[in-house]
């Protein structure tokens, strides 16, 4: 028997009523009803994940759901905002009740972690494609932006870089000797939510690293009209991807490799005491453009960004 629409957002996506303070009325009517308090902003995001383009027609339904909110929980936390609420819109090519299931314990677990409601959206039929619009709430202008960046800023990076990338390229046949944390890092990136939080105040510009540092570092620099210098040796990188780059020699790919999900963000110097656990990989410099200094030469460092219609 066929699940109708209704019974399925019940059954998998109605799982309680709203459990944070901003949320008044959750699923069940025609909209959400959302208290933002005095003094605050909303900061609102979209992304939606299409099969084949984002992720492999075999994902794990699980991990997929993890991801599908992880990547919104991050935008977030690049603005400094408090997570509160999420929508969520599946298009589906037929009702997989299995799928379904572990896909909503994926979702929804991750939800609670960061005591995040999922107060609406829609399904319909059609190829898979998954979208997500999360909320989070600000106070009001103190949200991080891309924009502030001043030269003589130290340039951070919470995490480590390219294990998204290594993850990506084992999943297409690259052998590993030690592939647990890059495929971790794959299918489970982690948002650092409370690391947002913690910078507000204290960073100038923020973003999250999704498309590359190279190329997000770079919408930092073009929105603050400055330049950067990173340092090579100063890259966080984990055992496997550091042994990926002996092998395969490409240096780059912790630089340009996408998917990693962790925050990039300029401080003043004098108030690097006061942050996150976080690795400094650079300087804000008044020259345009984005350089790196590897083994004493200093040389320009060009990379776009994942397009989707290119």
């Amino acid at each position: 028997m066929a699940v109708a629409e209704f019974d399925l957002i019940r059954r998998y996506f109605a799982v309680h009523a709203p459990r944070h303070p901003f949320n008044q009325l959750g699923i069940g009517d025609d909209c959400a009803l959302l208290n933002l308090p005095a003094g605050h902003q909303l900061a609102v995001t979209a992304d939606t994940m299409v099969e084949n383009v984002h992720f492999f027609a075999d994902a794990d339904p699980e991990l997929l759901g993890h991801k599908l909110l992880a990547v919104n929980l991050s935008d977030l936390a690049a603005m400094g905002a408090e997570p509160f609420a999420v929508t969520l819109a599946l298009t589906l090519p037929k009702v997989d009740e299995s799928w379904l299931e572990a896909f909503s314990r994926g979702f929804i677990n991750l939800a609670r972690q960061h005591n995040v409601d999922l107060i609406g959206g829609d399904t319909t039929s059609g190829p898979l494609t998954l979208t997500v619009q999360a909320m989070g709430a600000v106070p009001q202008g103190r949200a991080l932006l891309r924009s502030g960046a001043q030269v003589g800023d130290l340039v951070y990076v919470t995490g480590q870089l390219g294990n998204a990338g290594l993850g990506l390229k084992i999943k297409q046949g690259y052998v590993c000797a030690d592939p647990e944390l890059a495929l971790r890092c794959f299918n489970q990136p982690q948002p650092r939510v409370s690391e947002g939080l913690a910078l507000r105040g204290i960073a100038n510009a923020c973003i999250d690293i999704s498309d590359g540092l190279a190329a997000d570092l770079g919408h930092i620099l073009q929105q603050s009209g400055v330049g950067a210098c990173l340092q090579w040796d100063n890259l966080p990188l984990s055992a496997s991807v550091a042994e990926f780059i002996n092998h395969s020699g490409d240096w780059r790919m912790p630089l340009i490799a996408g998917d990693d999900y962790e925050l990039c963000f300029t401080v003043p110097a004098d108030c690097s005491h006061a942050l996150p656990a976080a690795t400094c990989v650079g300087i804000i410099e008044a020259e345009p453009g984005l350089r790196m200094r590897k083994a004493g030469r200093v040389e320009a460092f060009e990379v776009k960004g994942f397009e989707h219609f290119s």
